[in-house]
Order: C-alpha cells, then sequence, then structure tokens
C-alpha cells in the first residue's frame, strides 16, 4: 500500500468545504468528497477515512488525488459526453438500402442477423433501424389485380347499391363458404387461466364437411343462411327460394353475387326469368373485398369457428344455426364509406405498376 498524498489547504479552501458539509442544499456527493479532503487534511489515511466514513478506500484516495491536482475544482462534478451515438446516418441508409433493394445468397429476405454479418454491425442495431422506420421484411402481403374488362363499371353498380339502395327494395350480399371442416381435436385442451393462455391440440380429427350459403340484408345486418352438403347450382337454387320466402313479396331483391359458374348456370338464370324480382349484380373478378358477406364469413371463422370442437357435422351445423340465430337477434347495418372514385384513385397506381 502506497504512502497517501499529502494535503494542505488554504484558509478559503477549508472555509468552503466545511461551509459545503453544513449546507443543508450541498448534494450528498459534494458534502462526501468535502469529508475526504478534510481528513486528508488532518493527515488521515486513505484506509482511516474509509473506514471512518463508511467507503471503500479507492474512493478516498481518488478525491484526496483530484483535489492535490486541480484544487477545488477537481471535487466538481464533470459534464458527461453521454452514450456514445451508435450508428451514424450513413450506416442508417445502407442497411435501409440493402435491406429494400438487396436478397442474401439462399434466402427470399433478410433477418436481423444475417444483415448485420452482410453490413458488419450488431443484430440489435438491425432491429432498432428497422423499427424506427417501419420495415417488416419479415411479413408480406398476398393480393390479387383484377383483370376484368369491366371492373369500373361493376365497381360502380355493387358501390352504388351499397351507398344509395333503391327505394322499394332490399340489398342482398350473396355468398358461399363451401368445405367447412367438422374438427375434432384428438385431445382435451385446456382452459383458459391467469399467466396462461388456452390449450387446443394441433392435430385433428376429420367428421366431413358442409358448405353455408349466407345473404345479408346491407341495410339491417339480418343474415339469412343455411348449411348444404354440396355446393352446386341445384343448392343456389334453394336457397334462392329460401331468400324469396323470408322476404316480402312486394319489395325487389338486388343481389350482389360473385362470379362463381353456379350463380350463372343455365337453369339459375331461367328461375330468374320467372321471378323479375331478383336482380344479379356481378362484383368485378378477383374482388371479393368488394362482397359485403366475406364481412360476415370472417366475422364466423374467428368467433365459432376455428377454435370450436365438432364431433360430427351435424354438431357443426347447430353451431352455426345457434350462431346465426343469436346474431340475427342484434344485427349491425353493414356501412360502405368509399365511394367508387376513392376506391379506383387508390387502385390506379397498382395498376400502373403492374401493366
Amino acid at each position: 500500500m502506497g504512502k497517501s498524498i499529502s494535503i494542505r489547504l488554504t484558509t478559503e479552501e477549508k472555509a468552503k468545504l466545511e461551509f459545503t458539509i453544513r449546507s443543508a442544499t450541498a448534494p450528498v456527493r459534494d458534502v462526501l468528497r468535502s469529508r475526504i479532503v478534510l481528513l486528508a487534511a488532518q493527515g488521515k489515511s486513505n484506509q482511516e477515512i474509509a473506514v471512518q466514513l463508511g467507503i471503500h478506500r479507492h474512493s478516498a484516495a481518488l478525491w484526496r488525488q483530484r483535489f492535490a491536482q486541480q484544487g477545488l475544482r477537481g471535487l466538481e462534478e464533470k459534464t458527461r459526453r453521454g452514450r456514445k451515438k451508435l450508428y451514424e446516418a450513413e450506416a442508417v441508409e445502407i442497411i435501409i438500402d440493402t435491406t429494400l433493394s438487396t436478397k442474401p445468397r439462399n434466402a427470399t429476405h433478410w433477418s436481423t442477423r444475417t444483415l448485420a454479418e452482410s453490413v458488419g454491425t450488431s443484430h440489435s442495431t438491425v432491429h432498432r433501424i428497422w423499427s424506427a422506420h417501419q420495415i417488416k421484411p419479415h411479413l408480406i402481403r398476398t393480393f390479387k389485380l383484377s383483370k376484368d374488362p369491366h371492373f369500373t363499371e361493376k365497381l360502380r353498380d355493387v358501390v352504388g347499391l351499397y351507398l344509395n339502395p333503391p327505394e322499394h327494395a332490399l340489398v342482398w350480399s350473396v355468398d358461399e363458404k363451401s368445405g367447412i371442416q367438422a374438427l375434432d381435436r384428438t385431445q382435451p385442451g385446456l382452459p383458459l387461466k391467469k399467466g396462461r393462455c388456452g390449450t387446443m391440440t394441433h392435430d385433428y380429427k376429420r367428421h366431413g364437411t358442409t358448405t353455408l350459403f349466407a345473404a345479408l340484408n346491407v341495410l339491417e345486418g339480418e343474415v339469412i343462411g343455411s348449411c348444404m352438403k354440396r355446393h352446386r347450382h341445384q343448392e343456389f337454387l334453394k336457397f334462392l327460394q329460401l331468400i324469396d320466402r323470408r322476404t316480402p313479396a312486394e319489395l325487389d331483391l338486388h343481389l350482389i353475387v360473385d362470379n362463381y359458374a353456379t350463380h350463372k348456370h343455365a337453369k339459375v338464370k331461367k328461375w330468374l326469368a320467372k321471378h323479375p324480382r331478383f336482380h344479379f349484380h356481378f362484383i368485378p373478378t378477383s374482388s371479393s373485398w368488394l362482397n359485403a358477406v366475406e364481412r360476415f364469413f370472417a366475422e364466423l371463422t374467428e368467433k365459432r369457428l376455428r377454435r370450436g370442437v365438432f364431433r360430427s357435422v351435424l354438431d357443426l351445423i347447430d353451431a352455426i344455426d345457434a350462431y346465426l340465430e343469436e346474431r340475427n337477434q342484434d344485427p349491425k347495418p353493414f356501412l360502405w364509406t368509399k365511394t367508387a372514385d376513392e376506391i379506383l384513385d387508390k387502385l390506379a397506381p397498382l395498376y400502373v405498376k403492374n401493366v
């Protein structure tokens, strides 16, 4: 252990140090440093000061040395330079440009670690930059642009029905959800509890399928639905007859349908000719987003089907019927807000890019 540095105080220095110790507003760190220097001036060793003040010997040695070299200025808190900048603007630009305009070898997209290795930085830095600029290479959305030659005409027709439905008529969005499976799990799942989500096995037993024919009343939100074994024009005709029976005979019916062959079958056209209050409005091809009943199908899947356990097709049909019955007790109208022109303006750049 080396000899402690000798400290000599001027009258002014001693007065300032003692004033700091007596001050009720001085920071604790300044009081401690002043005590260390005053004790050092009394000839105390670093070890003795450490024991008396309850600090480490190195702390006593540090502030003794600071005072010996710089005087009272050495006891002041130094201005910190702040955290070192993790990455420069150039590095940010390189990471963003590499992510957006290149691909790694033998991979379809970058991960934080593969990109970090490629540009020579840490994966946490890549993650921070991606987060700051909302870049998500691990995600992808699917899309399909309609190539229907009458896209604009059909779009205006359907959107017009949503925004300005005709008087003395009902507007129905009609479609089929085919291949709904009655799935039974191979083992019972665990219930939801605090700190743990519910569980269900990844494997299942198939017990058959059904097809749900559904019509959504756009104005009122009511849904007419019927489950059938198959998905042919015969079943579709039965469903049209159901709609005919369930709606006031004096009202015209405008049905928004997709371009599935069943809807254009010769026997369907023949039936429509005999029922002039039915009017079909076809959405453009590859435009299921324009058919309002798809929203109902998504709701049904999320709330009743995806986590359901069905030991037979009859169980599945009973569950769908019960869901429809309860939903129709408090139906919500379908609200469409976008005009045809707004939709066309939004889609225009996509068609230009895909020409």
